[in-house]
C-alpha cells in the first residue's frame, strides 16, 4: 500500500468515526446538576476536583469548597483559588488526618463543624459547583451521616454540581452518582522513598 493509499484509507476512517460521533452528540441535549466523586487509592482525586473549580472561574462561575480532613496544610491550590474572593469561597475545615490527631470524638465534632458549611453552599443557589474535598474520609469512618448528605445533595439547586473525593466511597454514593472516577495507583515515588513535594502534592 502506498503512503498516498494509506492517507486516503486513513480519510475514510475518521470520516465515518466523525459521522458516528456526531450522530451521538445530537442525542445529547440536556443539562443538569451532577454529582460527580472522585474515588480510588491512587494520587490526583483533590486536584481533579480543583482542576473543576478552575474551569468554572474560567466561566465566572461561583465556587464553594470544603476540606473536610486537610486544613492545617497552606496548600498552592488554595493559595490560588482564594485569589479570586469574588467567585471562589475556601474553607480548609479538617484538622489533619484520622492518625494524626488519634481522637474520635474531635475528628467527628471537625467534620460536623465542616457538613454545617457544606450544607450552606448546597443550599445556595448562586454557587454553580460545591467541592467537598475528602468527605469520602468523613462518610468512611462514619463521622457523618450518609442519609443526611445525600439528602442535601437530592435536594441541592437545580443546576448545582457536587464534587465529591476521598478514597472509599461508599456504595450508595456511588449508586447516586451520575460520574464517578477511580483514580488507580500503578506507581508513586512515596514507596521508593520520596516525600511530598510542592507543585506535586501540594
Amino acid at each position: 500500500m502506498t503512503e498516498e493509499d494509506q492517507g486516503q484509507r486513513h480519510k475514510e476512517k475518521m470520516a465515518k468515526k466523525k459521522a458516528s460521533r456526531d450522530k451521538l452528540m445530537a442525542k445529547k441535549q440536556g443539562e443538569k446538576g451532577l454529582l460527580i466523586v472522585h474515588t480510588g487509592p491512587g494520587k490526583g482525586k483533590s486536584s481533579a476536583a480543583f482542576g473543576m473549580a478552575i474551569r468554572c472561574v474560567g466561566h465566572g462561575f461561583k465556587v464553594g469548597i470544603v476540606q473536610f480532613i486537610k486544613g492545617a496544610w497552606d496548600t498552592a491550590e488554595r493559595r490560588v483559588l482564594e485569589g479570586f474572593p469574588d467567585l471562589v469561597t475556601f474553607k480548609a475545615m479538617g484538622e489533619g488526618f484520622t492518625w494524626e490527631t488519634q481522637d474520635r470524638e474531635r475528628d467527628i465534632a471537625a467534620a460536623a463543624r465542616a457538613w454545617e458549611v457544606a450544607a450552606e453552599m448546597l443550599a445556595d443557589d448562586s454557587i454553580r459547583m460545591v467541592i467537598l474535598d475528602e468527605i469520602n474520609v468523613a462518610l468512611r469512618y462514619d463521622y457523618l451521616s450518609l442519609d443526611m448528605v445525600l439528602d442535601a445533595v437530592a435536594t441541592r439547586p437545580e443546576g448545582q454540581h457536587v464534587v465529591m473525593t476521598g478514597r472509599n466511597a461508599l456504595p450508595p454514593l456511588i449508586e447516586a452518582a451520575d460520574l464517578v472516577t477511580e483514580m488507580t495507583l500503578v506507581k508513586h515515588p512515596f514507596r521508593s522513598g520520596i516525600k511530598a513535594q510542592p507543585g506535586v502534592e501540594y
